[in-house]
């Protein structure tokens, strides 16, 4: 199904702006992939757009260069299933999207007062599991057909920059700028 809904609307996905964002998004992935297996206790946030990505974390810039030449180096021998992670925003999107229709047909019907609206949580909760449970491979799928790409064409890096600032409450925030350039 999801894969029928990508093909309809694959001129879209095609146009150079969405495919160098979709690439990008795709080694961002696959850069974080490398990342957390070499960094204990990684955290770490990416954002892609049609010029690179950024890469938010206390990270070591050489820690990101070999990441994202390891990355580029085995998406580049097939591995284009690095390009999906679990913990991207797409899968966090499906994922409460469909609690919020779980939460949402749950309540269909309820009439005026409490008592009715408190009957219904146990269905609202349960089809809430339920979303939750089904949006995990939904999420992953949508990653793979519509906002990553696994084959990085002729994408090539341009620089990786380190950016530091400091936060709110003091705290330094470092923040790494990977340019790109793709057709």
């Amino acid at each position: 199904m999801i894969e029928n809904m990508a093909k309809s609307v694959q001129p879209l996905l095609d146009t150079p702006f969405v495919r160098r964002t979709r690439r990008n998004h795709g080694l961002e992935h696959a850069t974080v992939h490398m990342l957390s297996a070499r960094v204990p206790r990684l955290s770490v946030a990416g954002r892609s757009d049609s010029k690179g990505f950024w890469l938010l974390g206390d990270i070591e810039t050489h820690q990101v260069e070999a990441a994202v030449n390891e990355a580029l180096r085995r998406m580049r021998a097939g591995e284009a299933q690095l390009a999906v992670h679990p913990n991207c925003g797409t899968s966090l999107l499906t994922t409460s999207s469909m609690i919020g229709v779980a939460a949402l047909a749950g309540s269909v019907g309820v009439r005026r007062g409490m008592a009715d609206y408190v009957g219904r949580v146990p269905m609202v909760v349960a089809l809430s599991v339920l979303a939750i449970v089904f949006s995990r491979p939904l999420g992953l799928k949508f990653q793979q057909h519509f906002t990553t790409l696994g084959d990085l064409g002729d994408l090539e890096v341009l620089s990786i920059t380190r950016r530091e600032t400091r936060g709110l409450r003091g705290g330094k925030i470092v923040a790494h700028r990977v340019a790109t350039r793709s057709s």
